[in-house]
């Protein structure tokens, strides 16, 4: 089909095919011919020109994709876009720790004032940690205790605005990105004469809101500040020429003061100078603000929800505003499952509870006081008498005995060099595809990214063990449930039975014996057994030691008296390590469990092939007792005639 050269493309957005268009175009007319020259005029002034519609192009295409909240790639645009779904971006977060703070004092009655500070050391660096309002407690007896005082980590920051309706640029903004509006509190004074003080609380249902509701809003502006704005005497409360508007709230280094253990006191705390300051829970949850990836997620979730947790991703997008510091959450009903303080998370229905497990980002679980707050965040949204219960995730182990076998004629390097590559390539897919909740184990992807880690490996066998460690109580007759959740292998009833069945543990100590240490096996029947060696021969003391369900893959410790523990790998441990080998190959991981491959003692074994190394190939037959060998050249690359 004939080309119009006298009509301008104008599909093309790449600066190249933009000129080669405008050169078509100029080929319709007579007036310019030195158009197609590069060192002539009219050539710079095509490349201005094309270099002005490709940024003209680029911009336009920019823009259109910040008018979308999937597409956005501006923070500032991805908020903006929340703002209509009615979603808060979650801010900083400052790490907490509970302390106990005793004042030896003869007064009736001490007040700890909001911004009493603490330190604290982490990694040789100071940090300062606050209370958050006044705390007032009375004399126990020449003593004034403060019980579990929440402190939080960060400078304690007072903001004052006096109000003037008439500057249409007047904005309530706290000072620095890394606030933590979690702390933030909202007071009106109502003039510089009079000195009567408003809380105001931040709203959370307009429909509930008159007049007189004395509430604020908050949301995230530029530079990743917030703004603190009120209602218009219509939705809330306004406010009037000469009011005191007072923002106080903490100012975080977010992350860095987690784990902070040991706290000193300031030099006096109401008058008291005699303080004793003891630690309940190390500091945790310091956090990041929230992602864009996860303003592009939990956005369009939280407003499905419709501010109410019904389905178990409602849950999930809760616990993840609630407790920024979660790094993963896995929710289910008590349709599917239920935790028990004695017994553990297993698949027995509970109905009317919704179990939550949060990994943290911190890499340690939610102490207890966490998962009371959580649940207690929780009860707002959720529906009728349904109760929100937060449980510890359980860590599976895999270890993994991995065979390398490659051609060493094809490669440099040797066979420790080679391990070396594949644990690389095994931590990898460690990091990428574990170690969060639902995240299976695959065995022949991880086999498929070994045998591609480097091209002279030619195959690749692993085999894999599951371990769980708990820690048992020392000297107290305690029963003990380990739940793997995955079949393990028991091909018939008393498989490998004098060998020791599947299951092995590490060591421990019983009635306060050191010079015999115990171990757990099993018989293949479906009884642990402890026992003890002798110059290396098993002696077993109890045939009976709990019972293995190998069917659900659950092992039930019966109540015994541990009174020490042997070392693991090593070393030193209060963990008692017990592994059993699975059914499949492949681990899927339930409700409240993660996996993570255990690369401390996941073993690799790089051989070179024989066969494609030396193009000899060996093969042995026996007939009659008469032994047969039979020596073949193969070609350790294919020929021409294979393709």
């Amino acid at each position: 089909m004939a080309v119009n050269n006298k009509r301008l493309r104008v599909t093309e957005l790449d600066f190249d095919d933009i000129k080669d268009n405008l050169k078509v175009f100029l080929k319709g007319q007579n007036q310019f011919k030195d158009y197609d020259f590069e060192g002539s005029g009219m050539n710079i002034l095509l490349d201005t020109l094309a270099y002005n519609t490709h940024y003209l192009a680029y911009n336009a295409n920019m823009v259109a994709n910040e008018m979308f909240l999937d597409s956005s790639s501006l923070r500032s645009s991805a908020v903006s876009h929340t703002k209509a779904l009615g979603y808060e971006v979650t801010s900083a977060r400052a790490p907490t720790a509970t302390i106990n703070v005793n004042l030896s004092t003869t007064a009736a009655t001490k007040t700890m004032s909001a911004g009493t500070a603490f330190s604290s050391t982490v990694d040789g660096t100071s940090y300062q940690f606050v209370t958050i309002s006044d705390i007032t407690s009375t004399n126990t007896g020449n003593n004034v205790p403060f019980d579990s005082v929440t402190v939080y980590e960060g400078t304690y920051v007072t903001a004052k605005f006096v109000v003037d309706t008439s500057d249409v640029d007047q904005r309530f903004i706290l000072a620095d990105s890394r606030s933590d509006t979690s702390t933030l509190v909202v007071k009106v004074q109502n003039s510089t004469t009079d000195t009567t003080t408003t809380t105001y609380t931040k709203a959370v249902d307009i429909t509930q809101l008159s007049a007189s509701s004395t509430v604020y809003y908050l949301q995230e502006v530029e530079t990743g500040r917030y703004e603190v704005y009120f209602g218009d005497g219509v939705v809330s409360q306004a406010l009037s020429d000469g009011n005191i508007v007072q923002l106080q709230y903490v100012i975080t280094n977010k992350t860095e003061a987690n784990g902070a253990a040991s706290f000193s006191s300031p030099t006096s705390i109401d008058g008291a100078t005699n303080i004793t300051v003891t630690t309940v829970a190390s500091a945790s949850g310091g956090a990041e603000p929230e992602t864009i990836q996860s303003i592009k997620l939990n956005a369009p979730l939280d407003y499905a929800s419709q501010g109410r947790a019904v389905t178990t991703k409602d849950y999930e997008v809760y616990v993840k505003r609630l407790f920024p510091n979660t790094q993963a959450v896995s929710v289910w009903g008590g349709e599917d499952g239920s935790y028990d303080s004695s017994t553990g998370v297993s698949s027995t229905p509970e109905y009317g509870k919704v179990f939550i497990s949060v990994k943290s980002t911190t890499g340690v679980d939610l102490t207890s006081a966490q998962k009371t707050n959580l649940e207690t965040a929780l009860a707002p949204y959720k529906v009728a008498s349904v109760t929100p219960v937060v449980v510890d995730a359980e860590t599976t182990n895999l270890i993994l005995g991995i065979t390398i076998m490659y051609d060493s004629s094809a490669t440099t390097y040797n066979a420790d060099q080679i391990a070396s590559l594949v644990a690389t390539t095994v931590g990898n897919y460690n990091t990428s595809d574990l170690q969060l909740f639902n995240a299976p184990f695959r065995h022949s992807k991880l086999l498929g990214l070994i045998d591609s880690t480097d091209s002279s490996i030619l195959n690749s066998v692993a085999t894999v063990t599951m371990a769980k460690n708990f820690t048992p109580t020392l000297s107290v007759s305690t029963s003990y449930n380990l739940n793997f959740n995955n079949k393990f292998f028991n091909p018939h009833s008393g498989h490998n039975a004098d060998a020791g069945g599947i299951i092995s543990s590490t060591g421990f100590y019983l009635n306060d014996v050191t010079t015999s240490e115990y171990f757990f096996d099993d018989d293949g029947a479906g009884n642990l057994r402890s026992y003890y060696l002798v110059a290396g021969v098993r002696t077993y003391n109890n045939l009976t030691a709990g019972t293995v369900d190998y069917i659900n893959g659950t092992i039930t410790i019966n109540a015994i008296i541990i009174t020490g523990v042997g070392e693991v790998d090593g070393a030193t441990s209060s963990q008692i390590r017990v592994t059993v080998l699975p059914n499949s190959n492949d681990i899927t991981p339930v409700r409240n469990q993660i996996l993570e491959i255990d690369l401390t003692n996941t073993s690799y074994n790089g051989s070179v092939d024989a066969t494609a190394s030396t193009g000899v190939g060996y093969s042995t037959t026996t007939t009659g007792g008469t032994t047969t060998t039979t020596v073949s050249s193969v070609s350790s690359t294919p020929s021409s005639s294979a393709y």
